[in-house]
């Protein structure tokens, strides 16, 4: 297997980013954090490739960029 620049020695294949996801989510469970939703969705991101770890980060400090969420029963449609 190539290494992915991308993604950090340990962090190469899905399963291992998914592993490093879990361990940083349990820090931050024992932390008394919440993970919202907008940050769930690029968790999953991030496990399947699309987005490197420093990708995830630079969007969830900058709300403006993430997508905004539709309320539970609307029809709109997100443009």
């Amino acid at each position: 297997m190539a290494h992915n620049p991308k993604f950090g020695p340990f962090a190469q294949t899905p399963q291992q980013r998914a592993h490093v996801l879990r361990q940083m989510l349990v820090v931050r469970e024992n932390m008394g954090l919440k993970t919202p939703a907008p940050a769930q969705v690029l968790y999953q991101r991030y496990v399947a490739g699309e987005l490197s770890w420093q990708e995830v980060c630079d969007l969830l400090a900058a709300p403006s960029a993430l997508p905004s969420p539709v309320p539970f029963g609307s029809d709109h449609q997100p443009q």
